[in-house]
């Protein structure tokens, strides 16, 4: 699985490249990109070609750094992942909050859960404090589909 020197490079999780291949590689870092995904920077140990200085060739294991949205990598049982750098992540459990462009009428934004799938206009991610804040406020209504406001209950 992995060369002693690359023992305690980072944990280590196994990756699921898109034509269904598994490799083991080593995690650098998670980002979470503005539309909520998360993703993995990882390092895949490969062999590359190296000439010593007597002129012979031989087999060198080579970091190649990729990145890999977070339902391709599985974690490994033993590993230790607490350290991994961590980006874009916002305290608490993410919300969107759609744009409903109404009139003065009616409330203008509705609040949803983050994975609801009927937050259709413009929208924003918020956190969970803003979210109990955005219920309180009279021109956002909570989505009839996902009902936000019972999450935030036991949130």
């Amino acid at each position: 699985m992995q060369d002693d020197s690359y023992a305690s490079a980072g944990p280590w999780a196994r990756a699921t490249l898109p034509d269904g291949q598994q490799l083991d590689v080593i995690v650098t870092g998670r980002t979470r990109t503005p539309d909520g995904q998360w993703w993995y920077e990882l390092e895949a140990v490969l062999t590359a070609r190296g000439t010593l200085g007597d002129g012979r060739t031989v087999a060198e294991p080579t970091p190649v750094a990729f990145s890999a949205p977070a339902t391709g990598v599985t974690p490994i049982p033993g590993e230790d992942y607490t350290a991994v750098p961590t980006h874009g992540a916002v305290s608490g459990r993410q919300w969107q909050v759609e744009n409903l462009w109404r009139t003065a009428a009616g409330p203008t934004r509705r609040l949803h859960r983050r994975d609801c799938w009927h937050a259709r206009a413009a929208h924003q991610r918020v956190p969970t404090a803003e979210a109990y804040t955005l219920l309180a406020d009279p021109d956002v209504e909570p989505c009839d589909i996902c009902h936000p406001e019972r999450a935030l209950r036991h949130a």
